[in-house]
């Protein structure tokens, strides 16, 4: 039986609501710690996909003779 990974969405959501929830602080400890294991969890995963899409990232910029040209994000970034 396979488990469906959860989107980047879907983590964000679930984040949001685990901070929600230990802000209201009505959790009992061990439900806080668990909550706060899973939120580590998520960001962590949340911060790989952010990477990833950083990496796809390109910058048009204009060549010298004028047309279009693709640079990565990071070389686009130190000009």
């Amino acid at each position: 039986m396979s488990v469906k990974k959860a989107t980047f969405e879907e983590q964000l959501q679930r984040l949001e609501e685990i901070v929600s929830l230990l802000e209201k602080g009505d959790a009992q400890l061990a439900d806080s710690l668990a909550l706060f294991e899973e939120g580590t969890k998520l960001i962590t995963s949340c911060s790989r996909e952010l990477d990833k899409a950083e990496q796809k990232v390109v910058k048009l910029m204009k060549g010298a003779d004028g047309t279009p040209v693709e640079l990565p994000f990071q070389e686009a970034e130190n000009e």
